[in-house]
């Protein structure tokens, strides 16, 4: 298990994150956490209905090619951090619980995964309007590379997005 903690942001905020394999008990908690309204707004996201999260996830959970490890601060379930393929690309991507935004959990979590996949070069994409994941990218070593209009899908409303590069 991999481990980080100290005083990232703040000499106040000492935290212990730590990743690990996620388990079928993880799912229930992963399945509130992405309804919460403001994440999905900040996100530019639709939640998904149980019967939609169920089969993304069974899907995300067989494939060899993904690597997702559920995010522990201080002991609780957090959220999660994965690296999976996406159009040709090696994406990254993490949702945390809104009641543990502003804590560095998010950003300690991608390093933590960050020194685990070491393939390069590893992308991200987010919404323009999403400050929090832009400065978590921006901490980990990713640049942006490209800025566009991402047209709406049944997950994702149409918002102009941010690319980002870790080489």
């Amino acid at each position: 298990m991999l481990s980080v903690s100290g005083p990232d942001l703040s000499d106040a905020m000492l935290i212990t994150v730590t990743l690990r394999p996620i388990h079928a008990d993880d799912l229930p908690a992963m399945f509130a956490i992405q309804l919460d309204p403001e994440a999905n707004r900040m996100a530019v996201a639709n939640p998904r209905d149980r019967a939609a999260f169920d089969a993304h996830w069974a899907k995300v959970l067989a494939d060899p090619a993904v690597v997702v490890r559920a995010v522990i601060a201080d002991g609780v379930f957090v959220g999660n951090v994965s690296k999976f393929p996406y159009d040709g690309y090696d994406l990254v991507g993490y949702w945390i619980d809104r009641a543990h935004w502003g804590r560095g959990i998010a950003t300690r979590a991608l390093g933590l995964l960050l020194d685990e996949v070491l393939a390069r070069p590893l992308h991200a994409r987010v919404a323009e309007t999403n400050a929090g994941s832009v400065r978590v990218l921006e901490r980990c070593g990713f640049v942006q590379t490209a800025r566009r209009t991402s047209p709406a899908t049944d997950r994702f409303p149409a918002c102009e997005e941010l690319l980002f590069t870790l080489k």
